[in-house]
């Protein structure tokens, strides 16, 4: 396949029965700390690219600021607006918000890609890890890539952020149960919802997703986060769908059964209580957000006219921890 006719976008991911299956990512090593590693865990090595946009990357941007790995691993962002060679550097000047490719110099992310490999035929996603070194990818699996950054740059970042970890041995079979349905129904659900081209399909994804926040909801309502007064990855996950659950998939995935600031009082508690932590607000980048959706997609949007709304206000009221989260 040329590199002018490989995918870019959802559309070749839905199957002949009008469901969204999403791709599995193609790139899947680690860093690990300790010198005899493959890719061994060293500051200034690694290079994030990421969209504001997406919940995949806002994942990593997230874990990244929490655990105080700025100044170890660095950062492109991507304009917005996804064409039809995908994901694209802009100047901030042009975009505020987005960067220049910093790591390769590359004008798309799918330069990137086949750097690390010429015949790469999938599509060119984001987050993606980059080896400065190796001048190859490392992963671009998002689910992964937190992993990496909640342990494996431990004995190179500031002493108040090691050992600060998301994924606790103690309650890691409780947050995979969790991230299993979650996944599947809600972050996933809601592109099985949006991106559906047959009715059936379309409302069999849009009411697990309802199903699953009900059910989120009854969770959130009986504790401060999914388990209990700890801040998990199972929390992070789930976030970057919520924060922009209102503004877009409400209206544009045709998610609309309920709204977030209407409907669920638990998950909005919960939605502010995140958001106001030190360093998740910087990370929410709602401009990103909207445009890239209602803008990209228009084989559900033609018009790319953008909502005014950003969904409920995050900043109030103030929701303070009960105690030190994480």
């Amino acid at each position: 396949m040329s590199s002018s006719t490989k995918p870019s976008t959802a559309a070749s991911e839905i199957t002949k029965e009008g469901e969204f299956r999403r791709q599995v990512s193609s790139f899947r090593s680690f860093v690990e700390p300790g010198p005899n590693a493959e890719f061994p865990a060293e500051a200034g090595r690694y290079h994030l690219y990421v969209s504001y946009a997406c919940p995949w990357a806002h994942r990593t941007l997230i874990v990244r600021k929490l655990k105080g790995l700025d100044s170890l691993i660095g950062v492109s962002v991507v304009n917005y607006l996804m064409g039809p060679k995908g994901w694209e550097f802009t100047s901030p000047d042009v975009v505020p918000g987005a960067t220049l490719d910093n790591a390769n110099g590359a004008k798309y992310i799918r330069e990137v890609y086949f750097k690390a490999d010429p015949e790469y035929s999938a599509r060119y996603t984001v987050p993606l890890l980059w080896d400065t070194k190796k001048q190859t990818i490392v992963n671009n699996e998002s689910s992964e890539i937190i992993r990496m950054f909640n342990t494996a740059f431990d004995e190179l970042i500031a002493p108040e952020y090691r050992g600060i970890t998301f994924y606790p041995e103690e309650l890691r079979p409780q947050i995979d149960e969790l991230n299993e349905w979650i996944y599947d129904t809600v972050n996933n659900g809601v592109y099985k919802s949006g991106f559906a081209t047959a009715q059936d399909a379309y409302e069999k994804n849009c009411r697990a997703l309802f199903q699953s926040l009900e059910r989120i909801e009854e969770i959130l309502s009986k504790n401060e986060f999914l388990l209990g007064k700890r801040l998990t990855e199972a929390d992070l996950r789930l976030f970057t769908t919520i924060v922009r659950f209102d503004p877009v998939y409400h209206g544009h995935f045709k998610c609309n059964i309920k709204q977030i600031a209407t409907g669920y009082p638990s998950i909005l508690r919960w939605t502010r209580e995140i958001y106001q932590l030190p360093g998740i607000k910087e990370t929410v980048n709602m401009d990103h957000i909207k445009k890239h959706y209602y803008m990209s997609h228009t084989q559900i949007n033609p018009s790319q006219v953008v909502p005014l709304s950003n969904g409920p206000n995050l900043d109030a009221p103030t929701v303070k921890p009960a105690a030190r989260p994480y």
